[in-house]
């Protein structure tokens, strides 16, 4: 019973840090470029994680794990946001940029058969095709906005996806585990690290001198990063690829709900019934997983 608690805290916990990345972004932009916010985001975060880590004398690693967990990071943070971020400056909208990622679950089920020998069941892949039926009413509106943008724009996207969906399995494969508070600080330094030679490369390190831009890195570095990332990797040591990646078709709903209770925006009948449709699938999912 406490593992099923924990296995729902965890999961309610990643939703809402996890969904709370766009609200973060969208306050962030409205002071710098996406870039600047990025490199922000993983400095601070990086510099907490890292200094927590100090402070509590946290246990040596091999170059090794060290390695392993940068990679990790590299696919699952800097890959993944760094091709969604690139991919909405070019053009396509956020909506179908939402959409295309949340085939990750669909993608993340396929893969884990044959490399994880994880079973998916019959009423899981129901749950998964019900799970982005109603990704796609909660974006709708926002599907078909953008026009004459590049193929390689959209391409962006589903790199982003195949970079989470990477860095998922291969965590999932390890056989030498690392303690969670030990694998995000290093997963999180060397975001920061790239998206500083990014930022430094394409001239948007230097952050705006307002309140405004440093709430919204609080926000994203703490909430986002910390907080998205953490209960991601938590939810994957308590339960199936499957499972935990379903846990995405939430975010999309719950994103709406953040920016409807922040910034006003409507939520009209196809969003409310696209939010229905993702739980039910989530539900489904949940209850279709093979008993262990």
């Amino acid at each position: 019973m406490a593992n099923k608690q924990l296995q729902l805290l965890a999961a309610i916990g990643f939703v809402i840090m996890w969904s709370s990345g766009f609200i973060g972004a969208r306050l962030g932009t409205l002071e710098a470029s996406s870039m600047t916010v990025l490199m922000w985001r993983f400095v601070v975060a990086a510099l907490i994680l890292s200094g927590w880590w100090l402070w509590k004398q946290r246990k040596r690693l091999t170059l090794r794990s060290v390695a392993t967990q940068a990679l990790i990071g590299l696919f699952a943070q800097g890959g993944y946001l760094y091709c969604v971020f690139l991919s909405v400056e070019n053009g396509v909208s956020a909506g179908t940029s939402n959409l295309i990622t949340t085939l990750q679950p669909i993608v993340a089920a396929a893969l884990a058969g044959p490399i994880l020998h994880e079973a998916t069941t019959k009423k899981q892949w129901a749950g998964l095709m019900l799970g982005i039926l109603g990704v796609l009413f909660v974006v709708y509106e926002d599907l078909g906005t953008s026009s004459q943008v590049p193929l390689w724009a959209y391409l962006l996207s589903f790199l982003a996806m195949i970079s989470l969906v990477f860095a998922t399995l291969y965590e999932k494969t390890l056989k030498e585990t690392v303690s969670l508070m030990d694998a995000l600080p290093i997963q999180t330094l060397t975001s920061a690290v790239l998206f500083t030679i990014i930022g430094l490369t394409t001239g948007n390190a230097t952050p705006p001198a307002t309140t405004g831009f440093w709430v919204a890195v609080a926000w994203v570095a703490v909430l986002s990063t910390i907080g998205g990332y953490g209960f991601y990797w938590l939810n994957l040591k308590l339960g199936s690829v499957t499972r935990v990646s379903s846990l995405l078709y939430l975010t999309p709903p719950v994103t709406m709900i953040w920016a409807y209770l922040m910034f006003g925006d409507k939520i009209g009948f196809l969003t409310i019934s696209g939010m229905v449709i993702c739980s039910i699938g989530v539900w489904i999912i949940r209850k279709g997983t093979p008993a262990t």
